[in-house]
């Protein structure tokens, strides 16, 4: 996932982009309204360090500046290349950070430690690679704007600056795993006790949808992919690194497409098989893994993306996966393009903030009161965790991707449903995870049996970077009749 520019909202804004993904639970079962809000046992030496002074320790996290954001106008001859060097910046940030939860004891002992030993030799590596991202750029003839060379310094962040919805964290917490880490967590990496509410206690804040119109598309389109139950996993994004392997650094849990990794092209898609029961749905469906931090281990405890990068516990497979396609309220939808690409939401909220967050947190029997993006909830006993997401809605008609991954497409207006200007209205995907999660424990402002999110490891397992990628392709018509269905106002599987 790309980061953004640092564009801070208020706590009461944060929980309004939540409050935007409302469900309503209709006579025929779980019926999705239309989503409009806008908003990815650990090595000691690598995660434990020494672990007597963490939880004094005053800096949480590295923070640096998102380059990919900024890179709207990249030629397409100079984009794998690019795309190749902005994971090298995410590369950079993991190691500083992984040397940063190494190193606690010469922290506590020395000042400069952190400016001199890793902010400073980060940011001459950054420097390096965005220098080489100009001449790539420059060099298929492309123009470069000498203002992001400006991106290349880091910053550390506190332990009560690191919640992109404006909250504070507490310093160190004690988990089932029985370490002490700096910010918490089985792998001293998150989450903390500050990242769970009890959702009984939280007042109802889901708002309505848009007023559908006379022409509006009004139908509904269910493509049945299950729920990643052959763990068809990798650490790649083929969206943002292509060709890079690891370049999530987290694990993404597949359904649909069979054959996606970072080397995957559209001819592979084409070829790739797929998880969905309507056989033309070669779509890819991907999202990043939910993990309970009990103390367990799993496969890939010692892999790259996993415990090596602070993503540590058992993995839960979703109990359910509902992918939907629903239309717009202001209109007819035209049908998706072959191989177009959609993330949603922004796996790096914790040092970007929320301006591209787009986390949905519920539990089963609360979903029309309560939407939650910067805490996870802990839910009543016979409640079940969810995740949703609502993508983007409206596309550029042009392009299947963009430089940043994001100005393609777009999402409607909130109030209105009305696409902005230049953009058509396609079906929306929708998709609702639900999760049997062991309720977190909170005693005496310490968390046990935690689970979160996979993410870059200095994003401290915040529940607001949660996010969910896609891949539209379809043979037979399907992308047609997707749109057709909803144009009609029938309810399609």
């Amino acid at each position: 996932m790309g980061r953004n520019t640092r564009k801070r909202r208020t706590p009461p804004a944060t929980k309004a982009l939540a409050a935007a993904a409302a469900l309503a639970l209709g006579g025929g079962g779980l019926i999705w309204a239309n989503f409009y809000a806008s908003a990815h046992e650990p090595d000691q030496r690598a995660w434990g360090g020494n672990q007597t002074k963490a939880a004094t320790a005053q800096v949480a996290t590295v923070s640096c500046p998102d380059v990919g954001q900024r890179l709207t106008n990249v030629p397409e001859p100079a984009r794998q290349g690019v795309a190749r060097e902005l994971a090298s910046l995410d590369r950079q940030i993991t190691e500083a950070y992984a040397r940063l939860a190494a190193t606690r004891d010469a922290q506590a002992k020395d000042p400069g430690f952190v400016r001199n030993a890793i902010v400073g030799p980060l940011n001459e590596k950054r420097a390096a690679t965005i220098d080489r991202i100009r001449l790539g750029i420059q060099r298929a003839g492309g123009s470069f704007d000498d203002a992001l060379k400006q991106l290349a310094p880091c910053a550390t962040r506190s332990t009560n600056q690191t919640d992109a919805g404006g909250g504070q964290q507490g310093g160190g917490q004690q988990n089932n795993g029985g370490r002490q880490g700096g910010i918490g967590g089985q792998a001293g990496n998150g989450p903390v006790a500050a990242d769970f509410v009890d959702i009984t206690k939280v007042a109802p804040n889901v708002q309505g949808t848009p007023r559908r119109t006379g022409n509006a598309s009004t139908g509904t389109f269910t493509t049945r992919c299950g729920v990643n139950a052959n763990k068809n996993h990798n650490t790649d994004n083929v969206i943002v690194a292509p060709g890079v392997t690891n370049g999530a650094h987290h694990l993404h849990d597949y359904v649909g497409n069979q054959k996606v990794d970072a080397f995957a092209s559209n001819q592979t898609f084409l070829q790739g098989g797929t998880s969905c029961r309507n056989r033309g749905d070669l779509s890819s469906y991907y999202w990043p893994v939910v993990r309970v931090q009990d103390g367990t281990r799993d496969f890939d405890q010692n892999a790259d993306g996993g415990g090596k990068e602070g993503n540590v516990g058992r993995i839960l497979t979703p109990v359910q996966a509902e992918i939907k396609y629903v239309g717009s309220p202001v209109g007819k939808v035209v049908a998706m393009p072959q191989f177009l690409r959609v993330i949603t939401g922004d796996a790096k909220t914790t040092t970007n903030g929320p301006a591209n967050a787009n986390a949905h947190w519920s539990c089963t029997g609360f979903e029309n009161k309560v939407q939650l993006t910067d805490r996870y909830p802990i839910c009543p006993q016979g409640s079940k965790v969810v995740r949703s997401f609502a993508f983007q809605s409206c596309w550029d008609g042009q392009n299947t991707d963009s430089a940043n991954h994001r100005t393609h497409v777009a999402f409607a207006d909130p109030a209105s449903g009305v696409c902005p200007n230049g953009f058509k209205a396609i079906p929306q995907l929708t998709m609702r995870l639900v999760y049997a999660v062991p309720p977190p424990v909170i005693r005496n402002g310490q968390v046990r049996n935690a689970y979160a999110v996979d993410g870059f490891p200095e994003q401290l397992h915040k529940p607001a970077t949660d996010h969910d990628d896609f891949i539209s392709v379809t043979r037979n018509g399907l992308a047609d009749k997707i749109a057709n269905c909803l144009n009609r106002g029938q309810n399609c599987a």
